[in-house]
Order: structure tokens, then C-alpha cells, then sequence
């Protein structure tokens, strides 16, 4: 039999006054110390597409082969994810942050060695060590965050990681074509903001001891329980609507018409966009416990953005406005279902493993199902059918997922 989800006391009860009035309190150098891992959780990944026709030219790679080193990371974390809340339950959840950080500076810099060897085994080397951070950040904001301030806290780190990002994506070709060793060097810029941040967890190794140092069994992941499944598919195909706006926006845009330039500046209005609607999120849901509605609304949202593509006359910014709008509320949703769902921080730790290995596995056949739709009927519009329908199936998945409730973890 499924273990049924628990519900969350109200704000007035005992636990919750446990969790947030006498809960641990937010000191700006955890914050400082969250927003520094969080700028590292895309950085290395976003630059690359500016940079890969360089890379493609600069090593001899096919579009083929650029494309699989564009899907690695997204199969890396599907792949890696489910390995992490078993090793934070063994060695804390600190110190394999500290680890995974220093991980991901040795894979950057491996990355941008003159190998096509190093471009791919770097790249899968950072992956893995980004996806300990997906992982484990939830788990920590879980462990050191107020109840009622987990949700805040995710927006202000996914508007980080947003920005980041965003930056990455700006200046990485730029820095290509003045800095010595191209597109290799450029390819590490990333390593100072890794290093910054394992110089601000350094110090936060003495209060972090293993669960299995002090006896507390290890949460397993919850793979039977409904709610679980509905957190990691909201997860998951709100992944799968990024990465699929991210890869194939500009084309869809230039089928309608749209120049070059244009559809780049509607990719960055997108991004701008999501960014803002994530940011101000907490604002508006300040005090709501439960987020059945919120979730399902901004994924209907996502959904109109898709249809409005469909439509020539219907001008770009319309369909850019509403992907950003509901996409930027689904991530900090997607994202703060991870810690707000579990009991405790190894919960937390369990939950976004399953989380996001499901997530991203959704989310790595997302831009490869869109161009196999594509070729087979030479249109936009049954690709863009198709995502308006599963964006109604993630308006599904966030409504449970939404709901006031802790997931229950089943004894091994």
C-alpha cells in the first residue's frame, strides 16, 4: 500500500510555531553562503551554447555531437541525483557540498583543457558534482531555514542562479575573443565563483555531523508515495519547458519571420521575465501554506504561452510574456516543494534526489522530442500542441504537489 502524504500543521499549532517562530534563525552569512552555491549551479552549463559553434569548429565536433554535449549534463543529473541523500546521510550534508564544490573547480578546469577527451569527461565531471548541489541545497535550506521562510529563500537562490546564468550566456563569447586560449578559457571563468563558495562553506564544517554519526536511520526515497511522484513530474516538465524554450525558442521564431537578433532579445525578455515573476512570488503568497492553485495556474499559464506561439499574427512578446511569467513561479515552486514537502533536512536530502533524477530525465527528452516532431511534420504546430498539453499535465502534477502536506517516508 502507497504511503499516504501527511498533513502540515496549521501556523497557529505547536509545530509549526516549532519550525518557524523558534526555528533557526537566517543570518546573512547563510544567506551570502546559499546565493553563492546557487550562482554555481548553472554558470558552467549556460555558457556553452554561445560557445559551441566555436567549440564545434575549434575541435572538429558534429552537430551531433555538440547536441549529445548539450544533453550530457541534464543525463548526468538524472543519472547522479538518486546517489546523493545516501551519501549526505554519511558524511553531512556540509561537507559533501564543500566536496561536490571542489569537484566541480577540478571538472570546469578539465573541461577547458585542449582535449576533446577533457571537453566530455570535464563536462560530465562538473555535471555530476552540480547535481550533488541541486540536491543538497534544498536539504540545507530544509535544515537551517524557518518553515515559513523556505519558500523566500528559494526564490532569492533561484533569482541568483538566474542571473548567473543569464551573465554567462552574455560574456562568454565575448571573453572568447579577448582573452588568450579562446573558447577554452572562457569555458572557466566559472571557477572564481566555485571557489568563492567553497571559501564561504569552509568555515561551516564544524556544526555539520553525518545523521549516521548520531544513529538516525536514513530516509529512503519515497518512490511509493503519490505525492512524491507529483512533486518530481511537476518537477520534471517544468524542466522539460525550459530547456525545450532555451533550445528552441530562437528557431521557432525565425520560422515566424523573426530576425536573428530579435528572437535572441525575446529569449533574454523571457528569461527577464521568469526571473521577476519567481522573484516576486513570495510576496504574493506570503502566509499560504497550501500552493495547489498557485501551481496549477502558472502551469496553465506556461500553457497559453505555448499556444499564443501557434498563432503568427499573435505578436512574440505576448507568448514570451506568459512563458516567463508562469515558468518563473513553477521553478521556485518545483524547487521549494523539495524542502517544504519533507519532514526533515535527510527527507529534504531523499526527496529532491527523486525529485530531480525523475525531473531531468523528463526534462533531457524534452528538446529531442520537439525536434523529432519538428522534422516529421516540417511545422511548429503539433510540437507546440504537444507542449501546451503537457504543460495542462504539469498544471496537474503542481496541484497535488501544492497541497499543505508532508511526504511520508516508508521505513527500509
Amino acid at each position: 500500500m502507497s504511503p499516504k502524504p501527511t498533513p502540515l500543521s496549521p501556523p497557529s499549532s505547536p509545530a509549526a510555531s516549532a519550525l518557524g517562530s523558534t526555528g533557526p534563525a537566517v543570518s546573512l552569512g547563510l544567506v551570502i553562503a546559499i546565493c553563492l552555491v546557487a550562482a554555481n549551479l548553472r554558470t558552467s552549463l549556460t555558457g556553452v551554447g554561445t560557445l559551441l559553434p566555436a567549440i564545434e569548429r575549434g575541435s572538429g565536433l558534429t552537430s551531433s555531437w555538440g547536441g549529445l554535449l548539450s544533453t550530457l549534463p541534464l543525463l548526468t543529473f538524472a543519472a547522479t541525483s538518486p546517489l546523493v541523500a545516501r551519501a549526505s546521510h554519511r558524511f553531512g550534508s556540509a561537507r559533501l557540498l564543500v566536496a561536490a564544490l571542489g569537484t566541480l573547480a577540478v571538472g570546469t578546469l578539465i573541461r577547458s583543457l585542449p582535449s576533446v577527451s577533457c571537453l566530455f569527461a570535464g563536462t560530465v565531471i562538473l555535471s555530476a558534482a552540480i547535481a550533488f548541489g541541486n540536491v543538497l541545497l534544498p536539504a540545507l535550506i530544509r535544515r537551517s531555514v524557518p518553515a515559513h521562510r523556505i519558500q523566500g529563500i528559494s526564490a532569492l537562490y533561484v533569482t541568483v542562479m538566474g542571473l548567473t546564468a543569464a551573465v554567462s550566456s552574455g560574456i562568454s563569447a565575448p571573453l572568447s575573443h579577448s582573452v588568450p586560449g579562446s573558447w577554452h578559457t572562457a569555458l572557466a571563468w566559472g571557477t572564481a565563483l566555485t571557489i568563492a563558495a567553497l571559501l564561504a562553506w569552509l568555515p561551516r564544517l564544524r556544526d555539520d555531523k553525518p545523521q549516521a554519526a548520531t544513529g538516525t536511520s536514513r530516509a529512503p526515497a519515497p518512490w511509493r508515495s503519490r505525492l512524491a511522484w507529483q512533486i518530481s513530474m511537476f518537477m520534471g516538465l517544468q524542466s522539460l519547458a525550459f530547456y525545450t524554450v532555451v533550445a528552441w525558442l530562437p528557431s521557432i521564431l525565425l520560422n515566424r519571420g523573426t530576425t536573428s537578433t530579435a528572437a535572441g532579445w525575446m529569449l533574454f525578455t523571457y528569461q527577464v521575465i521568469a526571473l521577476a515573476a519567481g522573484s516576486v512570488l513570495p510576496l504574493l503568497t506570503r502566509g499560504r501554506h497550501d500552493q495547489r492553485w498557485t501551481a496549477a495556474g502558472a502551469s496553465a499559464v506556461v500553457a497559453g504561452g505555448f499556444a499564443l506561439l501557434v498563432f503568427p499574427s499573435v505578436p512574440a512578446v505576448a507568448a514570451c510574456t506568459l512563458l516567463g511569467l508562469g515558468g518563473g513561479v513553477c521553478l521556485v515552486l518545483a524547487l521549494s516543494f523539495q524542502s517544504e514537502r519533507a519532514g526533515s533536512s535527510g527527507e529534504a536530502a531523499a526527496l529532491a534526489g527523486m525529485a530531480q533524477s525523475v525531473g531531468y530525465l523528463v526534462a533531457a527528452a524534452g528538446p529531442l522530442l520537439l525536434g523529432i516532431l519538428r522534422d516529421t511534420t516540417h511545422s511548429w504546430m503539433l510540437p507546440l500542441g504537444v507542449l501546451a498539453v503537457l504543460s495542462l499535465a504539469m498544471a496537474a502534477a503542481g496541484h497535488g504537489a501544492g497541497q499543505n502536506r508532508h511526504v511520508r517516508f516508508s521505513e527500509r
